[in-house]
């Protein structure tokens, strides 16, 4: 993992944590993109999103959806991603990140309860 990576990562984290939507347009490329995964559970955040505008109002929204989920820094197929866990350790979004010399470029993220099961730290405490 890259260190220009990994600060833009923790930027984003930020970010979301901020709840705006301008802070985290502020640290993704002009022409980032987002694809979600939820598996049709909230279908408006499921499909592809183009531009920094589209994608900071699907990545701010996924954080208002949960509110109070710790948003950590984690490996995510072996770059430095996001991971949102409810607090009795449910995972409930992974976000995979890419990034450039003009920001976050691409992000992967998978609300999909199916495939996020390796992700929660129960019954055993995270």
């Amino acid at each position: 993992m890259g260190r220009e990576s990994d600060d833009a990562v923790y930027r984003l984290a930020e970010a979301i944590r901020s709840g705006e939507a301008v802070a985290v347009r502020e640290v993704l490329s002009a022409e980032a993109a987002a694809v979600c995964d939820s598996a049709g559970l909230l279908p408006a955040l499921t499909g592809t999103f183009h531009g920094a505008q589209d994608v900071a109002r699907l990545v701010t929204l996924i954080g208002s959806v949960f509110p109070h989920a710790d948003l950590t820094v984690e490996a995510v197929n072996g770059r430095s991603g996001l991971l949102m866990r409810q607090a009795a350790g449910e995972a409930v979004a992974v976000i995979a990140v890419e990034a450039g010399e003009t920001g976050i470029s691409a992000l992967w993220i998978v609300l999909n309860q199916d495939k996020l099961s390796r992700w929660h730290c129960f019954p055993e405490p995270c």
